[in-house]
């Protein structure tokens, strides 16, 4: 959809149209963050909205939602914090739940081998 400025809108975030941003995906946006915190432990939450193209109310509520779920710890140290992803996790919707978040992101080159194992 065009905005009244010339801009493309998808969801709500504007979009330039000179921009290479496919209109789907294979990841979600809880995949593309989890890539993101995998790649850079440290990564701000206004740089992993911008990596993902979606708000940074989006990103928190993203990031809350991976560590609920226990595919993330978020760390504090003072002001920031540092993220810490669990590998050994398995992928959540049933046809992929034999596999582990760690072995996607290892495909990805996001992560070592050694953090995709599962435990037990």
């Amino acid at each position: 959809m065009l905005g009244d400025s010339g801009i493309l809108m998808r969801r709500s975030v504007p979009v330039a149209e000179s921009d290479d941003k496919p209109g789907w995906t294979f990841f979600t946006n809880h995949g593309h963050v989890l890539v993101c915190l995998a790649g850079d432990p440290e990564l701000r939450t206004r740089d992993v909205a911008e990596l993902v193209g979606i708000t940074e109310r989006s990103a928190q509520g993203i990031i809350s939602d991976l560590v609920e779920a226990g595919y993330v710890t978020r760390i504090k140290e003072g002001r920031r914090n540092r993220y810490q992803v669990h590998g050994d996790i398995p992928l959540r919707h049933p046809i992929e739940r034999d596999h582990t978040v760690g072995e996607l992101l290892v495909t990805l080159g996001r992560l070592p081998a050694s953090v995709a194992r599962r435990s037990g």
